[in-house]
């Protein structure tokens, strides 16, 4: 259920300005801009606000880290809810460029993804693996509250218990291997979260890092490459998109864990 926006309108800065909604966001915020577009508001119930902040510290982080994203510029909580206010990253959401576009952009989107997964995993105060991501997966399913169009279209009718049940037998294997290979992932990396400047093909930025954590690359991975395919127009260009990946990014692509991680994920999303 989406936050009812008048209900924390006062929330927002008292300066007069005027906000224009963007979208309701999966765990219940709105999102606002401003009419210049220079910043957006994030504004969610009370039952929310530590997410929300969660999401103000991961911001913080990978801006300090010295990778570009938002900048935090308020922040308030109160027992109606809270708001939080950044800058607006610059460019185009990569989901919105077309195939060829995409293509030139992927070297840098590359690049981030392997310059993120670069970063000191210790250093890195949040969470999001198997230890915390599994436990969320089997209450979802007990729960009942899979968003089953998240799912590969092709698993859309399968109980999501069924679906849950092979990635048990396979989580002592995953757990191995991210014991080995722990990285600062961004929890969400689809083609929307990552912003593109047009002229040059750069990544202006990375958004929503609500999800922020240490994790197995293919956490990210797997996402990046699945969403993908959403804008290659066949099966060969995806094929070779993800071989350019695997060249750039310096990795030999294990499609077995590239499915454990796409089929966790939205076991993760609870509705």
């Amino acid at each position: 259920m989406s936050v009812d926006i008048s209900s924390v309108a006062g929330l927002l800065p008292a300066d007069g300005t005027s906000w224009e909604p963007v979208t309701a966001g999966e765990s219940g915020a709105v999102v606002l801009h401003d009419r210049d577009r220079a910043r957006y508001a994030k504004l969610v119930r009370a039952a929310d606000s530590g997410d929300l902040a969660g999401e103000r510290d991961r911001i913080i982080w990978l801006g300090e880290a010295g990778l570009p994203a938002a900048t935090v510029l308020a922040w308030r909580a109160t027992d109606e809810g809270a708001c939080l206010i950044t800058t607006t990253v610059p460019g185009v959401p990569a989901d919105q460029l077309d195939a060829a576009a995409l293509r030139r952009a992927w070297p840098a989107i590359a690049a981030i993804a392997r310059q993120l997964h670069a970063l000191p995993a210790p250093d890195c105060p949040f969470d999001r693996g198997l230890g915390s991501m599994m436990p969320l997966a089997r209450t979802t399913v007990a729960e009942h509250r899979v968003q089953t169009e998240f799912l590969p279209v092709s698993l859309q009718q399968v109980p999501p218990a069924r679906i849950l049940a092979q990635l048990e037998d396979q989580l002592p294997q995953r757990q191995r291997q991210e014991e080995t290979e722990r990285v600062v992932c961004h929890g969400d990396l689809c083609l929307p979260n990552i912003l593109i400047d047009p002229d040059t093909m750069g990544v202006t930025g990375l958004i929503d890092l609500g999800r922020l954590g240490v994790a197995d690359p293919y956490a990210d991975i797997s996402l990046l490459l699945a969403n993908a395919r959403e804008t290659w127009p066949d099966e060969l260009t995806a094929r070779q998109a993800d071989d350019e990946f695997s060249d750039l990014y310096g990795i030999d692509l294990d499609q077995e864990r590239q499915r454990f991680y796409l089929l966790l994920d939205p076991l993760t999303w609870p509705a």
